[in-house]
Parts: structure tokens; C-alpha cells; sequence
């Protein structure tokens, strides 16, 4: 039976000439009005999530409400440098809110799986976890109506990259990844100068880190077991990954030295400072890839202390045909002929090759294109800005809420460079073997081995679907 009162107030407004239009009808699936407040748990307590937790806070149509994570504590991140873990995050969120909400409180869980099952309020999710729970993280929120913003890289493997963005197609919810380069303006005009011809034809690109291992001289996995710290649930932190017995060696952070949780440092920065060439150039499908290991060399539980890897694409449809080189741990790729040879390249960066010219941009794509020779660099004309420039990377997601355009580096895009990434990682954990790779039947030709990396088993009760 219809609810006389919203019967009587919609009949009312109707003969005014107002009527009342349904959300979805407004936006897309799960759409959030513009005039409402976006309410946002957070999955992950670690030092990276407290990055976006400091953009969310800036945010006047948005409050983060919850927070899920299998650790209460965690002294001292070696990366971050600050206490982490459910508890001291949880307080770092309300101190974000203190001054406008004096006594700001908000709810936590160990599973964020309860995280969504009691809070119904919640309109999305924003996944700081382990690289090996990214995909399980971002799909059952997907699949419970949540709009999601995942941290790099999107997934732990290809076949997640491919479900994750087939899931995120089929809700319709508003999707980001957390490759905060993408939103930078610099970034955007290297893509505007590449496609404009500032260096002609380009034939071959670098992207080189200064990244390396976590625990330089381990050779695997430790053989010790340790004991699980208090308030901490290492099964529930394990996910859909194979039980292992704990080791202090795998938190916080350094999980991304094993294969079996991270990606190494490719796996880490790939999905940064990959993405101008890939953007600029439409990449999708390389014809081969093939990362060598340097240094301490790793094996298949661990990686390796650096690598340098070589991927070609082959001219298809929009794609361009390049070579893309890799680097990490310290190595870089020498100066062209066309740069003077008393250029230094910074730690980090990338530099495109043309038959006219280079681009080198450095700080991971943080410091704008700059062109070589002089005499190109002097004639070029810039082109008129023709990629919108970023409001901020969280904001295009909370824009993409609320009914505005996909976030640039929605889940689509995301997909396909996460992909990308992890053919490189494919083949430093097959040993620096050679990819020939078989797009459509997500397939490394003649590597049957190689099917379980592609596609890795997960524990009963973790299944993606």
C-alpha cells in the first residue's frame, strides 16, 4: 500500500508543476545529489591511506564516516614514519574533522566485510590495503552498491585487472584509481605535447625508478615463524593469498618485496610512471614483453633488487607502435644523440624519443615537458589545452558520484594499465622469461606455467565473482 502521506505530497507537487525525479534517474547507479554529503569508508590503515584521508578532509560534500582493518596497531611505518593501524588512523580521521565537528567520532571494524554489512548509510569505499586484497576489496564493494577508489595497482593480477573492470562496467558505480600523477596538470600537457608532434614521430619511451627492495638481502621468503603481534588477525590480512605461517619480515610495507603480496617495485610505480606514454599513446596489447632482474636477483617468492625490461607494441587500431623500457633500482637509460650530454636525470622520470626530438620530464612526471634540441623546443608551437585539467584526483571521483564525468582514471583506464604493469611482473616472476602475449585469450604463448600468475588460486571463501 502506497504511503498516504507521500501519496498526498507527491499529488500536491505534481499539480504545482514540480515533480519529484528518482535518483538513478539523475545519475547513474547509486548517483549521489550534488547537495549531499558523500559518506566514505575507509579499508586500510596504513600510511598511504592517511594521504587520501588528508584530500578527503578538504572536501566540504564529503565525510569519512568508517574505517576496516585487520591491525590495531603498527609503530613507526618505516615508510611513513608514524604509528598506523586501525587505532591511530582512526584518531588521525578525527582530528581531521575536530575543528568543524568538535567530538567527531567515527565507527570501526577488523572486517570490512561487516564494515559493509552494518553501515548502510555508506555511499563508497576507498581500498588502501596490500596489493593481494585490492581486487577482493574493490569487486564486494562494487557488488554492495559502493562506489570505489582503489590505490595502485588496481590488482594483484591480470585476470583481477580483467574482473575488476568488467564489475566496475556493469554497476555503473563511479570508480579511481590512486595513480595521483594522472591528475597533475604537468602530466597532462606531456600528453598534449606528444600527441601534438612536439618530437615527431615517437618511436621509443623510458621510464626509470630509483626503487628498489625492502629487504635488500633476503633471497626469499624467511624460514622463521614469529609471533602475530596483538591486534593483529594475519589470517583476515592474508585474504584470498595461501596460508603462510607469519613473519614480522612481511609488515608493515615490506609485504611488497613478496611476490605472493606485492609486485615489487614495478608492481609499486608502474602504474605512474608508465601512464603518460600508455595515456598519450593509447597502449593496450604489447606484442612481447620481457624484464630482466638486476642486482640481487630474486626468484619466484621474491623480487628482485632492480630490473630493466623492454616492451613493444605493435601499431593496432589507435595504438601506436613503440618500444617501452623499464628501469628500477638505480639504473636509467643513456642521453640521445639530439640531448646534450651534460643533462642529468633526476631519480625518477621519463623521456620519449621522436624522429625530430626528446621529451625528458622528471619527478615521475611532476616537472612539465621539457624539449630537446633547443632549436625544436624553440620552434614548436604549444598546442591549445585539449585534456581537462584536474580538480584534484579524489575530487573527480566525488565529482563522478554526484553525477559529473568519469574520473580520468576510472577503472577502465585503470584496467588496461594495471594490465600493462603486470605482464612486466609476469615475467620477473617467471625469471626474466619473454612474453609473447595473447590478448584475447589472456594467454603468455608457450608458457603454460605461466597461467597460475595470470590467474592465481585463492583460498575457499575468497572467490571473486
Amino acid at each position: 500500500m502506497v504511503n498516504r502521506r507521500k501519496f498526498i505530497k507527491k499529488t500536491v507537487l505534481s499539480s504545482a508543476g514540480i515533480y519529484i525525479i528518482p535518483r538513478h534517474v539523475l545519475g547513474g547507479n547509486n548517483f549521489v545529489a550534488p547537495s549531499d554529503k558523500v559518506s566514505i569508508g575507509i579499508v586500510g590503515a596504513g600510511g598511504q591511506s592517511m594521504y587520501s584521508i588528508r584530500e578527503l578532509a578538504k572536501l566540504d560534500d564529503v565525510q569519512i564516516t568508517t574505517i576496516a582493518d585487520p591491525s590495531n596497531y603498527w609503530t613507526n611505518d618505516i615508510l611513513y614514519s608514524t604509528d598506523t593501524g586501525r587505532g591511530p588512523v582512526k584518531k588521525f580521521i578525527e582530528s581531521q574533522y575536530a575543528g568543524k565537528n568538535p567530538g567527531y567520532k567515527i565507527s570501526e571494524y577488523i572486517d570490512f566485510r561487516e564494515m559493509l554489512d552494518k553501515d548502510k548509510s555508506l555511499d563508497a569505499v576507498l581500498c588502501a590495503s596490500p596489493d593481494n586484497t585490492h581486487a577482493y576489496i574493490s569487486i564486494t564493494s562494487m557488488r554492495a552498491g559502493k562506489h570505489v577508489y582503489c590505490e595502485k595497482p588496481l590488482t594483484h593480477n591480470i585476470w583481477e585487472a580483467r574482473k575488476i573492470r568488467d564489475v566496475a562496467k556493469e554497476t555503473g558505480l563511479a570508480t579511481q584509481m590512486g595513480n595521483q600523477l594522472h591528475s597533475l596538470d604537468t602530466i597532462r600537457q606531456t600528453v598534449e605535447y606528444l600527441r601534438a608532434g612536439a618530437i615527431g614521430e615517437v618511436y621509443e619511451a623510458h621510464s626509470w625508478v630509483g626503487a628498489t627492495r625492502w629487504l635488500p638481502g633476503l633471497n626469499g621468503f624467511p624460514e622463521a615463524t614469529t609471533p602475530v603481534p596483538a591486534g593483529f588477525n594475519w589470517d583476515l590480512w592474508l585474504g584470498p593469498t595461501s596460508w603462510r605461517s607469519y613473519n614480522k619480515m612481511y609488515t608493515p610495507v615490506k609485504w611488497r618485496d613478496f611476490w605472493d603480496f606485492g609486485c615489487g617495485a614495478l608492481g609499486d610505480f608502474g602504474c605512474h610512471d608508465m601512464d603518460a606514454v600508455t595515456w598519450a599513446f593509447n597502449l593496450k596489447e604489447p606484442e612481447s614483453v620481457q624484464v630482466y632482474p638486476a642486482g640481487n636477483k630474486g626468484n619466484s617468492d621474491i623480487a628482485p633488487y632492480g630490473e630493466i625490461g623492454y616492451y613493444d607494441f605493435k601499431a593496432k587500431g589507435d595504438q601506436q607502435a613503440l618500444r617501452l623500457i623499464w628501469y628500477s633500482g638505480g639504473l636509467k637509460p643513456d642521453l640521445p644523440e639530439m640531448v646534450p650530454q651534460n643533462v642529468e636525470l633526476s631519480g625518477r622520470g621519463a623521456m620519449f624519443v621522436g624522429d625530430k626530438g626528446v621529451i625528458i620530464t622528471n619527478g615521475g612526471a611532476s616537472s612539465a615537458p621539457l624539449i630537446f634540441p633547443e632549436s625544436r623546443r624553440n620552434s614548436f608551437k604549444p598546442p591549445a589545452q585539449n585534456i581537462p585539467r584536474s580538480k584534484g584526483h579524489h575530487r573527480e571521483w566525488i565529482d563522478a558520484m554526484k553525477g559529473g564525468p568519469a574520473a580520468m582514471s576510472n577503472f577502465d583506464y585503470a584496467s588496461r594499465l594495471t594490465e600493462i604493469t603486470l605482464l612486466g611482473v609476469l615475467s620477473l616472476r617467471l625469471g626474466g622469461k619473454k612474453i609473447i602475449w595473447d590478448y584475447e585469450n589472456m594467454k603468455a604463448e608457450g608458457l603454460p606455467e605461466a597461467d597460475a600468475i595470470i590467474r592465481e588460486p585463492v583460498r575457499k571463501g575468497w572467490e571473486m565473482s
